[in-house]
């Protein structure tokens, strides 16, 4: 990222209506999609976390999340079941590639841990080969739920015609996995290495006219201790130009993310081949992988 760009909370009705502007243009299409100015506000006043990055001033970017509780552990107590809700990270397309999100996200993993909280949760389509690189081999999140139609029918420009389903992801920012990603403790692994170690591919892909990627129609079942998912490497491409092909990725993803989970499975990293003559993306999953890290 640029050292011309700064990150800081936003707190302003000016801020906000600064941020309802970049809404439309990352979401363009439907109104009624924009969270409105004076929700932000009250986010921002009321324990939430509203951050926005500028390049002068220039809003590009922004984060945005709320407070609430882990029902998934019922048993922690009252203080440690509270998490970060991360509801909306968005990037000016100008500056998409730039390491915008990312820095975002360091800036509100920050913030959290200021308030004594260790997790963040937050959805996001598990076909956007790009949130994927981000979310999971970037942060070092991990996902272990597949939510059906969460945000019911979407009429933005992104989401209009197609099933929203979602992973929820984990990221428990004061763990291990989290810091190691962060501080590149380690090399990120490739495909190779994944293979080597025994990961087992579940649906390999084929091509389709325009070297678009059809999905499998018999994939196997997880066995061994790591397995891999394919996606197509650029879903927003693919639902330009075959919008039924589309439809048959969401169905033939549901069906083996739900399935892995349900057997014990977890998304632990991802991988993307750019320097194939057609790029390849891979989830990768590892059976009873402490979240934790």
């Amino acid at each position: 990222m640029s050292d011309s760009i700064a990150i800081r909370p936003l707190s302003t009705a000016e801020d906000m209506r600064a941020v309802e502007g970049l809404q439309r243009l990352v979401w363009p299409g439907d109104e009624t999609e924009v969270v409105p100015a004076h929700m932000l506000l009250a986010v921002a006043h009321g324990g939430g976390v509203v951050l926005g990055a500028f390049d002068g001033d220039r809003l590009i970017g922004l984060a945005f999340g709320f407070l609430g509780t882990d029902s998934d552990s019922p048993d922690r107590v009252a203080m440690a079941r509270l998490k970060h809700c991360s509801h909306m990270l968005a990037v000016h397309p100008d500056y998409r590639d730039r390491s915008v999100g990312y820095h975002l996200k360091v800036a509100q993993r920050a913030a959290v841990v200021l308030q004594g909280i260790r997790l963040i949760t937050w959805t996001y389509d598990p076909l956007q080969s790009r949130n994927a690189h981000l979310n999971i081999r970037r942060l070092g999140a991990v996902s272990r739920t597949y939510l059906r139609e969460v945000y019911g029918e979407m009429r933005d420009g992104l989401n209009v015609g197609l099933p929203s389903d979602r992973f929820q992801v984990d990221w428990w920012i004061t763990s291990h996995r989290v810091s190691s990603r962060l501080e590149s403790q380690r090399p990120p692994l490739d495909l190779a290495h994944f293979l080597d170690a025994g990961a087992q591919k579940l649906n390999p892909a084929s091509l389709g006219a325009e070297d678009l990627p059809r999905p499998n129609d018999h994939p196997e079942t997880p066995a061994g201790p790591l397995a891999l998912v394919e996606i197509p490497p650029d879903f927003a491409r693919l639902k330009t130009h075959d919008l039924g092909l589309a439809l048959a990725w969401r169905d033939h993803t549901r069906q083996v993310f739900e399935q892995a989970f349900a057997s014990g499975y977890l998304v632990t990293d991802f991988v993307h081949l750019r320097g194939e003559r057609v790029p390849r993306s891979y989830y990768l999953l590892s059976y009873g992988e402490s979240t934790l890290g």
